[in-house]
């Protein structure tokens, strides 16, 4: 029997089991790898609405992700919702020290399908630039980010998309998910830091809105790399699982075959 790669996800737990942890999860054993969670958030929420978000305290998310690294050997982790960037930099670090070349997939999910602000500021020029810092320091540290056309006009206000676009792939590999795109809706980029662009077209046609289909994606990308694939495969792969939750069935909870 073959040995299945331990893959973390550090994401919120949705009740509804659409995003989040138990999604991640889902993909993770679908797809042949076996999954680790640590919660970050606990949210009142289903796949129409979201009513609030606690917060888990740093120390028992740090607690979490010690004493897996000290049990398992993991080399690939996906991040989803975190409190604000400041928090995921310190998540970051304890991930680093606990493997140094591990690689981190991050999902940014700064609002909800439903429209809760996960990170928000008070519109203070000087907050902004601290956050735009701090956000810095997290491009260097991971291996890829997945942002969809909402996220990314909000990861740079100063910024064109294109000029977002370039600043972070000179920073780390980038897929650009394209389900909010205004045409060409599902057609997906890959930008890699050494300066490479591939595009990935969708295949499937009949498909319907999922709750949670972004984090599906980015955990599904993951875990095939954890599988061994190169960047590129993983995330054509990636995509194609995706498409397959996208066309389970009509609602907005996909279906996930093992």
């Amino acid at each position: 029997m073959i040995k299945r790669p331990y893959i973390l996800t550090i994401a919120g737990f949705d009740p509804s089991a659409g995003a989040g942890l138990t999604s991640d999860i889902k993909t993770i054993e679908a797809l042949k790898g076996y999954g680790l969670s640590v919660c970050t958030a606990n949210t009142i929420q289903n796949d129409v609405e979201f009513i609030s978000c606690q917060w888990m305290d740093f120390d028992v998310i740090k607690n979490q992700i010690e004493i897996l690294f000290d049990r398992f050997t993991i080399d690939f982790v996906k991040i989803g919702i975190v409190q604000n960037w400041e928090v995921l930099n310190a998540i970051i670090d304890v991930v680093l020290e606990k493997n140094n070349t591990i690689k981190i997939v991050l999902d940014p999910v700064l609002k909800s399908s439903s429209d809760f602000n996960f990170h928000s500021y008070n519109g203070d020029l000087n907050d902004q630039n601290t956050i735009e810092k701090q956000y810095e320091e997290v491009l260097d540290k991971i291996y890829l980010l997945t942002p969809n056309y909402n996220e990314i006009e909000r990861l740079y206000t100063g910024k064109t998309i294109e000029e977002t676009i370039t600043h972070i792939a000179n920073k780390t590999n980038l897929f650009l998910k394209g389900g909010h795109r205004k045409e060409a809706i599902g057609k997906d980029e890959l930008f890699t830091s050494d300066g490479k662009q591939f595009v990935l077209n969708p295949k499937v046609q009949k498909i319907s809105e999922k709750h949670g289909s972004g984090c599906v994606l980015s955990s599904a990308i993951t875990t095939y790399l954890a599988l061994g694939l190169p960047l590129l495969k993983a995330c054509y792969r990636g995509k194609r699982y995706t498409e397959k939750v996208l066309s389970s069935n009509n609602s907005l909870l996909g279906y996930h075959k093992i």
